[in-house]
């Protein structure tokens, strides 16, 4: 995982997470990279940029989750 800033992810599509919702509680956006990589970054602060995973990490995060 790195952080990049919002000029390096201009391209991106974000996508406002499924668990996130419109009454000011902790809101989510994600958008797949090239390479499989995902970032993830605060809606309310887009500013700060994102986090970027590496396609691995992201499918053994997602594979953690489906089984709990």
């Amino acid at each position: 995982m790195h952080t990049t800033t919002p000029a390096a992810l201009s391209g991106a599509r974000w996508f406002t997470s499924s668990y996130s919702n419109n009454q000011g509680g902790e809101c989510v956006e994600g958008a797949v990279l090239g390479g499989g990589q995902m970032a993830i970054r605060d809606t309310k602060d887009r500013q700060r940029g994102a986090f970027v995973f590496e396609a691995s990490a992201w499918g053994a995060f997602i594979d953690t989750i489906k089984e709990s």
